[in-house]
């Protein structure tokens, strides 16, 4: 069964704040440092989700739930870049829901969003070096690795790094082809 999708509002804040800082305790732990996943992010996620969703600015944000609740979610910004287009600033499905499409849904509403509201068709996104599993599934959707470059530490707190790890930039220089891959 396919989860449904919708637009996500100020009252999904707490909801995504959880998602995102369960996914990154699970994804980012060897790049950021553990006494920084391990501590207090849920606040610091609380803090970013509440802004956004409060007053977006040439975004989208969407939710996917099932039965169980909230599935996963994705934050797209239009045009935020001249040469690689709509950014991709989010994608975290829950760990129970992966591999079981979510993922895909949500990178195919990001795609039909950035129809809609981008004046160009290409989009990025970045996944960190160490998150191979994503890294595999992006490839799969057709992205290409385009650019490596290091992490910016969270909030801007270099102590929130572990040494210095990269991330890597994956692309889709025409969403028409990613939407196909998607439509399967």
């Amino acid at each position: 069964m396919s989860p449904r999708l919708r637009a996500a509002g100020p009252e999904d804040a707490e909801g995504i704040a959880l998602l995102h800082a369960d996914s990154w305790r699970r994804h980012y732990r060897g790049a950021y440092s553990d006494s920084y996943l391990d501590g207090d992010i849920l606040t610091d996620r609380l803090s970013v989700w509440s802004s956004r969703l409060v007053a977006p600015t040439h975004s989208m944000t969407a939710v996917a739930e099932d039965h169980a609740g909230l599935a996963g979610f994705v934050h797209v910004v239009f045009d935020d870049d001249d040469l690689w287009g709509s950014l991709v600033d989010n994608l975290h499905v829950a760990h129970d829901r992966q591999r079981t499409g979510v993922g895909m849904t949500l990178l195919a509403r990001a795609v039909e969003a950035v129809a809609q509201e981008a004046t160009g068709k290409s989009l990025y996104l970045w996944v960190q070096e160490q998150n191979v599993s994503a890294q595999r599934f992006y490839r799969a959707m057709g992205g290409n690795c385009s650019e490596r470059a290091p992490i910016s530490p969270p909030g801007g707190v270099p102590s929130r790094l572990n040494g210095k790890p990269d991330k890597l930039r994956f692309t889709w220089p025409d969403t028409s082809a990613l939407a196909r891959t998607t439509d399967r």
